[in-house]
């Protein structure tokens, strides 16, 4: 019998962890590792050398049997956890009755039901809303910029340095995170301008005054926090600022709620915290299926005026995608927002006290489940995310010297204390 094999996925989910029984990687992972090199393209950069068998919850299990307990939940994608059974129901259901149906091109009944899902969830002054459904988040942003473009008939976008909408060439050309990113690839799309992430005012003090005409502008893009870019929160300011220079100048506002989005911060959109702003669009993915793949554009319904056509996908609403999608959100609604406030508020709570008695940690940041822990340089932040990883903790570096906190939305108050405990043991460590 294979160490994967010692106790089902329910049982999984409660077993102690961390528990560490080999070398990491260990000698199987080590060979998963070697095998994977030699077919897989290098443009992947894997941040530590786990080799996943199996989940539930918030733990992981690799080849080897050893567990870990992880707070970055597959990049925020695992919302209601790993192999949530209602979500795996919804799977199995979906998958014996329709694999795969072309949405673009016929109708499909689950479909419609995931997009009046999402927009019932939506920030009620977006008011009536429809809804495109793609494969990933870089799919999303791509055909919000489409339609902008398209509704507004023009061309350039105002995006933010530190901002990562994927890497697809339009996406692309938006992502201002790390320069690597962008290397090798030029020219970027044209029309794309950039401002610092937080001051509005750059926007009409600099680029409306020497840059770009207001009226060419069709829309201005913005993460309500910032994922990839350090999961900074903006000042109150920001989005007031935002939503009033869009008003004024006929430009849409996109909200990439990507990564912050489907219950995340403790609401179902992160731009909920923002009181009295509504986007004319919002982009979706990561989350929304709690690992299948989907995304979504949601829009004022006024602003989807492209015909047939002008916009479509062979995969994008998959139904058994949108079957997890609906189980997603019925799980999400029901219970997780508020486990997501009140476990962010512990964890928060927690680290705000390890940062008082610990100087190695400059700032800590966040909302609900969407925390950022800022360290004085790169190579701290680099060195707790390796430490953590032996130690059974799954955490993820993010922006210029921080690590990030995004478990799935089902933790614990017992495993997020594991969690700080074995930060602070890591921190002090690698210090």
């Amino acid at each position: 019998m294979s160490p994967v094999d010692t106790a089902s996925n329910s049982e999984l989910a409660g077993a102690p962890t961390p528990f560490i029984t080999t070398e990491l990687p260990g000698p199987l992972a080590r060979s998963a590792i070697a095998r994977d090199a030699l077919v897989t393209s290098p443009s992947m950069g894997r941040v530590y050398p786990l080799v996943p068998a199996r989940a539930a919850g918030c733990v992981i299990e690799d080849v080897d049997g050893n567990r870990f307990l992880d707070m970055n939940a597959g990049i925020a994608v695992t919302s209601t956890g790993h192999c949530h059974p209602e979500v795996v129901h919804a799977i199995h259901e979906q998958s014996s009755k329709l694999l795969h149906y072309c949405a673009s091109d016929w109708y499909l009944p689950v479909y419609a039901e995931s997009c009046e899902r999402l927009v019932s969830s939506t920030p009620s002054g977006m008011g009536a809303a429809q809804v495109f459904l793609g494969n990933s988040g870089t799919e999303a942003v791509e055909g919000a910029i489409k339609l902008a473009r398209y509704a507004t008939k023009r061309h350039n976008v105002i995006a933010f340095f530190g901002a990562f909408h994927g890497r697809t060439l339009g996406s692309l050309s938006l992502t201002a995170s790390k320069s690597k990113y962008r290397g090798g690839f030029g020219p970027m799309a044209a029309g794309t301008y950039h401002a610092p992430y937080g001051d509005a005012a750059f926007i009409e003090e600099v680029l409306f005054e020497h840059l770009c005409d207001p009226l060419d502008v069709a829309a201005i893009i913005a993460e309500p926090i910032q994922g990839e870019g350090g999961y900074s929160v903006p000042p109150p300011d920001f989005w007031p600022a935002l939503r009033r220079i869009c008003d004024e100048h006929g430009i849409l506002l996109i909200a990439d709620e990507v990564q912050s989005g489907i219950g995340r911060t403790g609401k179902m959109w992160a731009i909920e915290h923002e009181v009295g702003i509504s986007p004319d669009i919002i982009v979706a993915g990561k989350g929304i299926a709690s690992g299948m793949p989907l995304s979504a554009v949601i829009a004022r319904e006024a602003l989807m005026v492209w015909g047939p056509g002008k916009h479509g996908s062979t995969f994008g609403g998959n139904p058994v995608s949108c079957a997890a999608a609906i189980a997603t959100l019925d799980v999400v609604e029901r219970e997780l927002l508020e486990n997501a406030t009140m476990i962010g508020a512990r964890l928060l709570r927690g680290l705000d006290e390890l940062a008082s008695l610990n100087s190695r940690i400059k700032e800590v940041r966040g909302r609900g489940l969407m925390i950022g822990i800022e360290f004085a340089d790169h190579d701290t932040a680099a060195r707790i995310e390796q430490d953590c990883f032996r130690r059974g903790l799954l955490v993820l570096t993010c922006g210029k010297s921080a690590v990030r906190l995004a478990p799935p939305l089902v933790i614990s108050a017992d495993q997020a204390d594991t969690a700080l405990r074995i930060l602070a043991d890591s921190i002090d460590a690698v210090a």
